[in-house]
């Protein structure tokens, strides 16, 4: 599929110039800096030195004080606790956070998650049922709730407090529960707003150790599970989420929790952890639990200090993700056919397909997988307890939720943000909802947005990159969101001689590339599934590369290498 490369605006060249002379670096690298807003000394510090003493007051959050004063009063007077919370990645890491932290203070403490199949997201009835019957009070949610309006007026006719904790944006109306901590709902001053639902939780156990003098350090031990959160529900890595999950990747990989390190192992990873490897490694392990199962097996594994038994629930969740992958690839196959058969998909704008028989668990994953090759809009849609109910994934730019929201009549329930959504309706509204959304996106997108980009940081010629060079670029981790890995340009580079196709159907290029400003001097380069190109750089015609930088570790020997994001040929547009 072509690319679009989008060069991002250099910065102002005399910021650039006096951070270069102020930090004693290259204005390739003080550029980076400013285009993340770093300008001055003091910025670079707080930025490259995440410290502990950067996070925020959790008193700033709106209603935090009356959560705080309504669980001491909980344990005060002996009332059970339910900690509920959702079934993917961030609301199992958030549920194994607080009861993980609330059972070392206190014994009558549970936990609930939600099926997948049979409840759905979110706060459900049969959730506050199981509350009521094991004489909860009170119920603290996390990762949802802030639009569980009736379900929380349903909890208080039972006598069930419920404090929210959650990052999603709410509705029209905020439910009327004990507290509700969300530092996107109106009227909360919080500072940071992209905080993950983990991450919420987490404020709230701080503020609760302050107010009970828990020090700090007993808490911060949590903070594996809060990376985890981070890097799996793809936050911003900026402000307060930065220093986060620089301390929890820090404990990933010196000291994780029982259950974690069981994940690492199975995962192989032998290395230190990145933010690349807890989302693509770590995050699919948790989620797949959710996915073919219970999310419940996930928690049990996660707030487990006996290894023995988190080694075994470790390798049923593994079976669940290779199980998952299987099926996941099936339904990909089977969408892509449904696609390609369709010739009113052809121009279409949008994706929107439904199958009763395919798995709910995976199909968010099918959209991502449709988007890589059909890039707009995409609905993938299943039956489940009579309704059709499904996820939606968007494309670069393009605000999926208000797309959908167009479309709320015909929808039972729906919630999520703009990269990413959930819906639920009835089957007999599918047709009208397919025509409705391709409606409304084919009037609101852009060709422009149609296409995938790629953003490029800088052009770049190939005498500035060293190891030095490499070695600063690893201090702006962890990447992610708005501090993604740097990428970079060069034009009219060549293939030295040696290049060849690799990979089992030789999908994929391996070469050895020359640029003008450095003379005979080559750099190895990787690029996956590009191997079309292959007779242009065979023929020594040069091409444009867009690429990051990485550090290639093979048999004890550690040498620079370009993972190539993209090629064109000269006279294409980019």
């Amino acid at each position: 599929m072509e690319k679009k490369w989008v060069i991002k605006e250099k910065g102002d060249p005399a910021v650039v110039k006096q951070l270069a002379a102020t930090l004693g670096i290259s204005e390739s690298l003080a550029n980076l800096m400013v285009q993340r807003n770093i300008t001055t000394r003091e910025e670079a510090i707080t930025f490259f030195e995440p410290d502990l003493r950067y996070l925020h007051d959790p008193f700033l959050m709106k209603d935090m004080n009356i959560a705080v004063e309504r669980i001491s009063t909980a344990i005060k007077k002996n009332e059970r606790i339910l900690v509920y919370g959702d079934y993917d990645v961030d609301g199992t890491t958030a549920v194994a956070l607080m009861y993980s932290f609330l059972k070392e203070l206190y014994s009558n403490v549970d936990y609930y998650i939600p099926d997948r199949y049979k409840e759905g997201y979110g706060v459900s009835f049969q959730g506050i049922d199981f509350a009521f019957q094991n004489n909860c009070r009170l119920m603290i949610t996390l990762d949802c709730g802030i639009k569980a309006v009736e379900k929380v007026k349903y909890a208080r006719t039972k006598g069930i407090d419920v404090i929210v904790c959650d990052h999603h944006y709410p509705g029209d109306e905020i439910p009327k529960s004990a507290a509700v901590l969300d530092p996107k709902q109106p009227g909360c001053n919080y500072p940071y707003k992209e905080l993950s639902g983990c991450g919420v939780g987490f404020k709230l156990i701080h503020a609760y150790s302050r107010v009970h003098g828990i020090p700090f350090s007993r808490i911060a031990g949590y903070l594996d599970l809060v990376a985890v959160s981070i890097a799996s529900d793809i936050v911003p890595l900026t402000g307060e989420n930065r220093v986060l999950a620089y301390f929890g990747l820090k404990q990933l990989n010196e000291d994780p929790r029982t259950g974690l390190k069981e994940i690492i192992r199975e995962a192989e990873v032998c290395r230190i952890l990145t933010v690349e490897d807890v989302v693509f490694k770590i995050g699919p392990r948790i989620n797949a639990a959710g996915r073919m199962e219970t999310g419940r097996k996930a928690v049990e594994l996660l707030i487990s200090n006996d290894s023995k038994l988190a080694t075994g629930i470790s390798k049923e969740i593994n079976n669940f993700n290779i199980e998952r992958r299987n099926v996941d690839r099936s339904i990909t196959t089977e969408a892509m056919r449904m696609i390609s058969e369709d010739q009113r998909n052809v121009n279409a704008k949008t994706t929107v397909l439904f199958n009763p028989s395919w798995k709910k668990g995976v199909i968010g994953i099918v959209a991502s997988r449709l988007i890589e090759t059909y890039y707009r809009p995409t609905v993938i849609l299943t039956e489940s307890n009579g309704f059709a109910t499904g996820s939606a994934r968007s494309v670069q730019g393009y605000d999926l939720y208000q797309a959908i929201e167009a479309c709320s009549d015909l929808l039972e329930s729906f919630g999520g943000h703009m990269f990413a959504a959930g819906l639920t309706l009835r089957k007999e509204n599918i047709k009208p909802f397919m025509e409705r959304f391709e409606q409304y996106v084919n009037s609101t997108i852009s060709e422009d947005q149609l296409v995938p980009r790629i953003f490029v940081d800088s052009e770049l010629s190939f005498d500035v990159i060293n190891e030095d060079f490499f070695n600063f670029l690893n201090k702006f981790q962890p990447f992610g969101p708005e501090n993604m890995s740097p990428i970079f340009a060069s034009r009219n580079v060549c293939d030295a001689g040696s290049g060849r196709m690799v990979g089992s159907s030789g999908e994929h290029l391996k070469l050895d590339l020359c640029h003008e400003s450095t003379g005979q001097r080559t750099f190895p380069a990787i690029a996956f599934s590009q191997s079309e190109h292959f007779e242009h750089i065979r023929a020594g015609k040069p091409f444009d590369i867009c690429y990051s930088v990485e550090m290639n570790e093979f048999r004890g020997s550690r040498n620079l290498q370009l993972n190539i994001r993209d090629i064109k040929v000269p006279g294409r547009e980019s």
